[in-house]
């Protein structure tokens, strides 16, 4: 829904444009801050944020500590595009992705959350609007903060392997050197759902892989 302004008269000739919260997306990638967790399967949204903002030229991040992120943003046709990377660990996303929204008043059909998922296996991205957190402690946070009708990119970091290894030990561990060797191929096809997202205005519910 669009902000509401009453327009002065004008000439007839004048042409009068109103912006609304549909020309603002906001893009969230999911991780924890810190050297320690680069890389590692739980960080996925990190890295997928990073590689777009470098495929599309993004200034370099900027610490916003009133909206507790890293932010950037750039105007891409005619969409100003917000990416964010919260800097309150994971369990506490939600509290970032809420004063941004409200900071920059994006509404929540123009939020899109990028995270990993252990129940989907890797080399699969699945896409979606709303739904259940899954388990995942950041998602959860940004249902608790904002609702869960936003649309979301889940990257497959699954199965566990050895099976019985604790979950959280799991996502918290890097990613294996076969499963980098497949990186550019995933944040690139993360990079072109980020764009439909941007320029369609909905996210398509659909399974992608992105290892041939």
């Amino acid at each position: 829904m669009g902000i509401i302004q009453k327009n002065p008269l004008v000439d007839a000739g004048t042409q009068f444009y109103t912006v609304g919260l549909n020309q603002t997306a906001l893009v969230i990638g999911l991780g924890n801050v810190g050297d320690e967790y680069e890389m590692t399967r739980h960080n996925v949204g990190f890295a997928c944020i990073d590689a777009f903002a470098r495929s599309e030229g993004f200034d370099a991040w900027v610490e916003k500590k009133d909206l507790t992120c890293f932010y950037a943003s750039k105007t891409l046709g005619s969409t100003r595009v917000i990416i964010i990377k919260p800097t309150t660990f994971m369990n506490l996303s939600g509290e970032a992705v809420q004063e941004t929204m409200h900071y920059f008043k994006v509404g929540l059909s123009r939020v899109l959350v990028i995270h990993d998922e252990l129940d989907i296996p890797f080399g699969q991205l699945r896409m979606r609007t709303g739904g259940s957190d899954a388990g995942h402690n950041g998602v959860k946070s940004v249902t608790q903060q904002v609702g869960e009708n936003y649309a979301r990119i889940r990257i497959g970091i699954g199965p566990k392997t050895p099976d019985g290894i604790d979950s959280s030990k799991f996502v918290l561990q890097r990613f294996s050197e076969q499963e980098l060797g497949h990186m550019k191929a995933l944040t690139q096809e993360v990079s072109s759902i980020i764009n439909e997202f941007i320029f369609a205005g909905e996210l398509r519910a659909e399974t992608r892989n992105f290892i041939v």
